[in-house]
């Protein structure tokens, strides 16, 4: 199926975000026939071609340049979220924008919480050093929990020993964070738990749901290089070539703005999804490959987590959630992050590819993954001259777990887990994990 949009479109969209995905009532969804029919040929994108792709930067470059130069006022303030989203994604003008962030922050007391989140954010995307004294007289001040608590992210970014001190502010700002899912992580993070991770193999062979395939997306903390992406066949084998070597895809669980997944934007959260099917996105970002369609827990009912019929299905429960993990991983805080991103409302977290230029961020720790808002991201080839694909990681990866699934509804699992360690996660690592699981 060849997907082309008016390039007119495509400019009008070029900064929209991994989420909200809103798909129309046209969208196309995939059988698992439909997916493994597609050939890379079959998909194209005139906007990644060197023209397509050279025009929307260049709109977006005059969009940050005609906001940069609107007069202090209502206008700009209102212009000041799509500016930092711009700066941070095209990794231009950083410079010139730094002012205007700084200029604002003081003054976030008085503005709504989706102005908070959206300046905040930029803070700890672009300028969490610069940005930190004029967080700490603006803690106070911040009413809700989401803007306090990338606040209080930025200020352990630019310098991780304030834990302490965030650690006993919190409790008297928001005597009921034990109640709410995103302060519930932050304070983890400020008083991590002394538990060493469980073992990863028991977690690869841990069945879940049996008869479902899995992807599981092996990440490094922090997320600032590419992991890894398996794929386990419903009969509990992981994926492997006519080589008999592992089926092992890079993929990027990075969001541009480095916050934790229980925030909005924040990266995938580690912990389990359930995957519902695949679909294609309206998002210019992520284009026409089609995406695995992921979901967290509360996003997704508990019936639709497990794949079964709405009736008599329970209510959701940290219970529930642990009943699909092995013992070892029941008891560990770090992997209920996906539980507590959904209870604090994260949703649209896809498996996708993406068309957005790796040269933008060239010199990053991650290149050559193109980090959006807190999906799973596989790189893409696209064609310079027409803007057709010609080599996807995403749809090798989808393919893969198509094929191991044998589900024409595509349902199965999602794991995303930290592998301690520095440096990309190599296949050999993997390799070590899976033939352990086996044992």
């Amino acid at each position: 199926m060849i997907l082309r949009r008016p390039l007119l479109v495509l400019l009008t969209l070029a900064l929209a975000a991994c989420a909200p995905l809103r798909p129309p009532s046209a969208e196309k969804r995939y059988s698992a026939a439909e997916l493994l029919a597609l050939k890379p040929a079959d998909l194209s994108w005139p906007a990644a071609s060197t023209d397509g792709e050279r025009a929307l930067r260049e709109r977006a470059l005059a969009g940050i340049r005609t906001r940069l130069a609107l007069p202090p006022g209502p206008e700009r303030d209102a212009a000041l979220p799509a500016l930092f989203d711009a700066v941070a994604q095209y990794n231009a003008e950083i410079d010139a924008a730094r002012p205007l962030l700084l200029e604002a922050l003081p003054t976030l007391g008085s503005r709504d919480p989706d102005m908070q989140r959206a300046l905040l954010t930029a803070a700890h995307t672009l300028y969490p050093a610069e940005s930190a004294p004029l967080l700490w007289p603006l803690l106070p001040q911040l009413t809700a929990s989401k803007p306090f608590g990338i606040a209080a992210y930025t200020l352990l970014r630019a310098d991780p020993g304030a834990a302490p001190r965030l650690a006993a502010l919190l409790p008297q700002q928001f005597p009921a964070w034990a109640d709410d899912p995103r302060l519930t992580a932050l304070m983890q993070r400020l008083q991590p738990i002394a538990a060493p991770q469980p073992p990863l193999a028991e977690l690869l062979a841990a069945p879940l749901r049996p008869g479902y395939p899995v992807i599981v997306s092996l990440q490094r903390p922090g997320r600032q290089q590419m992991g890894l992406a398996l794929v386990r066949a419903a009969d509990g084998r992981f994926v492997r070539d006519a080589a008999g070597r592992l089926f092992a895809s890079p993929q990027l669980a990075l969001a541009r703005s480095g916050l934790p997944g229980t925030l909005t934007n924040g990266n995938t959260p580690q912990g389990l999804f359930t995957i519902v099917g695949a679909g294609t996105a309206t998002n210019p970002n992520i284009g026409p490959t089609p995406y695995l369609h992921s979901k967290l827990p509360i996003e997704a009912t508990p019936a639709e987590f497990e794949h079964v019929d709405a009736t008599g299905a329970a209510d959701w429960s940290e219970a529930l959630y642990e009943s699909y993990l092995p013992e070892s991983w029941r008891g560990w805080a770090p992997f209920k992050e996906a539980w507590l991103a959904g209870r604090a409302g994260r949703d649209e977290l896809l498996v996708h590819g993406t068309t957005i230029n790796p040269a933008y961020y060239a010199g990053s720790a991650y290149f050559p993954g193109t980090p959006q808002q807190g999906c799973m991201i596989s790189n893409e080839d696209w064609d310079p001259a027409s803007g057709r694909l010609l080599a996807s990681r995403q749809l090798a990866l989808a393919q893969a777990y198509a094929a191991a699934g044998a589900r024409a509804d595509l349902a199965g699992y999602l794991i995303v887990v930290e592998l301690p360690g520095d440096g990309p996660v190599t296949p050999a690592e993997a390799q070590a994990l899976v033939l352990a699981a086996g044992r």
